[in-house]
């Protein structure tokens, strides 16, 4: 087995990175199949344009009015983006998937390592709770009781309501924050044990370790299909 990009033992902080990162595997799966849908959708909408206009030529009308572009297409890929774009954010943190330098940060060991990711994990918890007030503001404007469907605004083609969306933004960007809490809280303990690999927090490899793991994994994967 590859070793784990976040190590794991039996503290109350792995415990606790555990518990949250089964949350954060639901909402990311939820945004693979929305990868899924837009796929599929986009598929059904070319299909369909391209079906429609042969049968119109053919002066096949019925089968013609059955068949043309998916309704309010762009409206529905602009909804699943923010599906797409926030569901899996705290996920890929947690996983230390989102982009980072680390020229200057991968060579430090033992606590200055742990320093400097607390401090850069502290600046981005500070910029995530900024972005949690201002997309809550915004999803506000957009939010009204009194309104059909609780909307003061709609997509331009069908109408739909943009508040669930914009809703979506500061409730990830609540877990994201949550993420960045823990990892605060395992370089916490890990600046005062000073192990060689802290726990519940990301482990830093080389291009060269990273591609060994991928190797690693493949081989795991045939050997499973070969079974």
């Amino acid at each position: 087995m590859a070793e784990a990009t976040v190590p794991e033992d039996d503290s109350i902080v792995s415990r606790a990175d555990r518990a949250l990162y089964r949350v954060e595997q639901g909402f990311a799966l939820i945004a693979g199949l929305t990868i899924l849908a837009v796929m599929l959708v986009s598929v059904a909408n070319i299909l369909g344009r391209k079906l429609g206009e042969w049968a119109n030529d053919a002066g096949l009308d019925g089968i013609a009015a059955w068949l043309g572009p998916v309704p309010g297409f762009v409206d529905w890929m602009e909804q699943a983006v923010p599906l797409i774009a926030f569901l899996a954010i705290a996920y890929c943190q947690r996983l230390g998937g989102h982009i980072r330098m680390d020229l200057l940060v991968g060579q430090l060991r033992g606590r200055a390592l742990y320093v400097a990711e607390w401090l850069g994990t502290l600046f981005i918890l500070v910029l995530v709770l900024v972005l949690i007030w201002g997309s809550w503001t915004h999803f506000g404007r957009s939010f009204d009781w009194n309104a059909p469907m609780y909307s003061r605004d709609s997509s331009i083609d069908i109408g739909l309501p943009l508040w669930p969306v914009k809703l979506l933004v500061p409730v990830m960007l609540a877990f994201m924050a949550l993420r960045l809490g823990l990892q605060l809280w395992a370089y916490t303990a890990a600046i005062r044990d000073n192990p060689e690999h802290g726990v519940g927090v990301p482990r830093i490899e080389s291009a060269a370790e990273q591609a060994e793991h991928e190797a690693e994994t493949l081989h795991e994967i045939g050997a499973g299909e070969a079974r």
